[in-house]
């Protein structure tokens, strides 16, 4: 696969949640709704914090 995915931190409430980092779709917060990844036609712009990079099994 092309790509990573992070776990990224919500700045608005702290939740945490697996983004893939070449997302095609805004990729909103499951709890506050607040867009997390705006697409770009590559590697996606993560509007969190990144605590994580996920490792591929």
């Amino acid at each position: 696969m092309a790509g990573d995915f992070h776990r990224v931190a919500c700045g608005d409430c702290e939740n945490e949640q697996v983004v893939f980092g070449n997302a095609s779709s805004t990729v909103s917060c499951a709890v506050c709704g607040t867009t997390l990844a705006t697409p770009t036609g590559g590697e996606a712009e993560l509007h969190g914090e990144i605590v994580e990079t996920v490792e591929a099994r």
